[in-house]
């Protein structure tokens, strides 16, 4: 697999992911949070087919990106159905605070273990693991083939994320990152919003 990371920024700088095939160049986007054009530039320079874009959680510095692209590409976008009031609501997204207030309606939605494979049927795809805490909403997308997980804000590398905003609660995050993530293979390397990689093993060190 060919994980590609892209900070991109419009507030906040936020690390998005391609997640893709090398053989066939099909795969997801993850957590498109800001600059389409630029998200849009990549896939085609590369001759990538994305079939869906994957959102670890709701917050607008994740999903900023997400109508232009889904509406270029013509692919659905897909989030944990504790999400939908998040897409919703500028205030559950916080997007209020922004000048440019952020909702949308056409989200697909996920639950605690639904496998999210390619179009193909030839992946076994990303595992949907369910981790509130940071949001109500939050997910971490693990391929357990090649040891990668996709953390959205839950897990950062030496941190985690904040819980003051809305359906955020500090217990639950570290019931999540203790059961959920910590306990995935000591090798698995994590992929988050706002820091660069790190692995479990690493992790366990500060938990």
């Amino acid at each position: 697999m060919i994980v590609k990371t892209v900070p991109v920024s419009q507030y906040l700088t936020t690390n998005t992911y391609f997640y893709i095939d090398e053989n066939n160049k099909k795969g997801f986007l993850i957590d498109p949070a800001a600059e389409a054009e630029y998200l849009l530039q990549i896939i085609e320079e590369n001759n990538w087919k994305i079939e869906k874009i994957l959102l670890t959680h709701g917050h607008f510095d994740h999903i900023g990106a997400v109508q232009q692209i889904a509406e270029s590409l013509k692919i659905p976008y897909l989030i944990h159905a504790q999400g939908a009031q998040y897409l919703s609501n500028p205030q559950f997204n916080l997007s209020a605070m922004t000048p440019e207030p952020i909702v949308l309606k056409q989200a697909q939605y996920l639950e605690d273990g639904d496998l999210i494979s390619r179009d193909d049927g030839k992946s076994r795809g990303l595992r949907v693991i369910y981790t509130p805490g940071h949001t109500l909403d939050s997910v971490v997308y693990y391929d357990k083939d090649n040891n990668i997980a996709f953390v959205g804000d839950t897990i950062f590398k030496d941190s985690y994320g904040a819980t003051h905003f809305p359906g955020g609660d500090l217990d639950t995050l570290m019931n999540s990152i203790k059961n959920k993530i910590l306990t995935l293979p000591d090798k698995t390397l994590l992929y988050s919003g706002h820091s660069e990689p790190t692995t479990v093993e690493a992790e366990k060190n500060n938990f």
